[in-house]
């Protein structure tokens, strides 16, 4: 089941504490309110708040959202191999993985979804600041999927990242559109 078929777009991110995962599914989720859709957003992650492992799940909607978790996504975007390894099973078949290459040293075999690699880590290590790779990732969701608009996801990053760092982030998001091929 995709987006086009339901209405309903189911989205996990993840990695470790730290790299943004949180704020990314925050910006994801404005994005689509933006958009005139309905979101909801939800997190957990370990007691660690920096290196623990870490989660977020997003649903995106036409329709009005009834329950706000999901046991299995069509896009799950991964930021460390220990969320690969442990989310993988969530991705459904036809599902589109979005991935880090540089962060990621295994991908189980699954040729029932689309691989996207993504080297954000890099990207935002060639911007001078590797956290912004969570915004890198958001750019190359974007254009793979387009579950929310560029002008959206461009809003929603300005309203929830520090003003002295919107160039950068503006920048990186620009990176991770750039990423994907046409």
């Amino acid at each position: 089941m995709n987006e086009a078929s339901t209405g309903k777009s189911t989205v996990k991110i993840a990695g470790f504490g730290g790299q943004g995962v949180v704020l990314a599914s925050i910006i994801l989720g404005r994005a689509a309110l933006l958009d005139g859709k309905y979101s909801t957003q939800t997190a957990s992650y370990g007691s660690e708040s920096r290196g623990g492992e870490c989660k977020s799940e997003v649903v995106i909607s036409r329709d009005k959202i009834d329950y706000p978790l999901v046991d299995k996504v069509q896009t799950l975007v991964v930021m460390s191999q220990p969320a690969l390894s442990k989310y993988i099973d969530d991705l459904l078949p036809g599902g589109t993985l979005i991935v880090d290459p540089d962060m990621v040293q295994s991908i189980p075999d699954r040729e029932n979804v689309k691989i996207v690699n993504v080297p954000a880590s890099k990207a935002a290590e060639n911007l001078g600041r590797t956290i912004v790779a969570n915004i890198v990732m958001l750019g190359a969701f974007q254009k793979q999927t387009q579950i929310v608009s560029e002008k959206s996801l461009r809003e929603a990053i300005r309203e929830h990242v520090p003003p002295k760092t919107m160039d950068l982030n503006m920048k990186a998001f620009e990176e991770g559109m750039k990423l994907i091929r046409e």
